[in-house]
């Protein structure tokens, strides 16, 4: 049985932030602009996430949120792609079940950076307990539109067991999240919550990320 590295050994942050390209540009936001307002607002850690973008333009982009985040004090983790990760120098790599698998990325990354891995049932919650995450994602907790074919909500419900299933793994609530009910999911148990669409509201993401601070800080 592998045991989970405990990466960061202070908790993770209650919010993490995750910069879609595709909504980025929708929302007429460069990647780089739109990730420095999320730190400026107190974002801490950071998931780059750009299913559809070319290799190079990636890399650049990772490199480049890289450099801001030491400015900030910020960790920058790469969705899907331990390459990129690795070669831009980011402090992680955020996988899916179908993607390279957490032994894998490990051996690309190290022991000691950041590997989380999304899971939506409590099954594979228990499956990825057993492997060397850093923490596990659980959702959709909430209807969400940031995909193209959503599963099912989990629900509040489910949060609570996923975080009495994970015992010391970080669970990190996806799907849905909004100012109004993020801290009902930390409530419910989560260590911390991803968000996504909500960061656009308002147009101002710095601000909208520090209202997300002070809320589950309360």
């Amino acid at each position: 049985m592998s045991t989970p590295i405990p990466w960061p050994p202070d908790p993770l942050p209650k919010l993490y932030p995750i910069v879609d390209a595709h909504l980025t540009a929708r929302a007429g936001w460069e990647v780089p602009a739109f990730a420095e307002a999320l730190m400026r607002g107190g974002a801490a850690l950071i998931q780059l996430r750009a299913k559809s973008t070319a290799t190079g333009p990636l890399l650049a982009w990772a490199d480049h949120l890289v450099d801001q985040a030491a400015r900030y004090g910020a960790t920058i983790v790469v969705n899907d792609r331990a390459d990129v990760a690795w070669l831009a120098g980011a402090g992680g790599v955020h996988v899916g079940r179908d993607d390279l698998s957490v032994t894998a990325v490990r051996g690309v990354l190290g022991p000691s950076t950041i590997v989380g891995l999304s899971t939506h049932t409590l099954e594979q919650l228990q499956a990825a307990a057993v492997e060397p995450i850093t923490y596990a994602a659980l959702g959709p907790v909430f209807e969400t539109h940031s995909k193209a074919s959503p599963d099912a909500p989990v629900g509040l419900e489910m949060v609570r067991q996923a975080a009495r299933v994970a015992g010391p793994i970080p669970v990190v609530g996806i799907g849905g999240i909004t100012l109004d009910n993020a801290a009902q999911v930390i409530a419910a148990g989560a260590s911390t919550v991803a968000v996504i669409s909500d960061l656009l509201v308002g147009g101002d993401p710095e601000r909208r990320v520090a209202a997300f601070v002070a809320a589950l800080e309360r």
